[in-house]
């Protein structure tokens, strides 16, 4: 779910930036679309730094799930 669209489904990219006090920023669009979008919850928060690519990777892997 996307806070500005709601549902978004298919091939998808993920973005993920670490702002200087360790909020974690997260956007999702569509493979090859202009338009990034904000998933729906929190604000998340990483106290370490070097945590941001584990992260990131399991995100990328949660929306990868090209058998369903």
């Amino acid at each position: 779910m996307t806070d500005e669209v709601g549902v978004i489904t298919g091939e998808l990219e993920l973005h993920t930036r670490l702002a200087d006090d360790g909020t974690l920023i997260l956007r999702i669009r569509y493979k090859g679309a202009a338009e990034w979008y904000r998933p729906e919850g929190g604000a998340y928060r990483l106290h370490d730094p070097r945590d941001h690519a584990v992260v990131h990777r399991v995100l990328a892997d949660l929306l990868h799930r090209p058998h369903g």
